[in-house]
């Protein structure tokens, strides 16, 4: 289900709250795509197993409230960039940076 951008920031505040670092923001990363399998998966090399790495992936309503969500989080101190992603990246995520991820 697409959600607004106040659900997914909500959502990831709360998923935050899971971790011992969820109040040290520049210790994860933010972004959007239209292929979590390629780039949380694939070229960030997240482990899929949720047990074994931290991540959160939410579909917004379109890329405008993606890039809102994604954008509000930088602003916080997270790492990653803005102007990325397709008109189709509606998805949202975040992981914890370790030192398996390629930021």
């Amino acid at each position: 289900m697409a959600l607004k951008a106040q659900e997914i920031a909500d959502a990831i505040y709360e998923h935050l709250k899971k971790d011992v670092d969820g109040n040290n923001f520049s210790k994860f990363y933010i972004g959007i795509t239209n292929d979590i399998e390629r780039r949380l998966f694939g070229e960030h090399n997240v482990p899929k197993e949720q047990g074994a790495a931290w991540w959160i992936i939410k579909e917004a309503i379109n890329k405008n409230t993606a890039q809102k969500v994604e954008e509000h989080f930088l602003n916080r101190g997270m790492q990653g960039d803005t102007g990325g992603g397709f008109e189709d990246s509606v998805w949202v995520y975040c992981y914890k940076i370790s030192s398996k991820t390629r930021e």
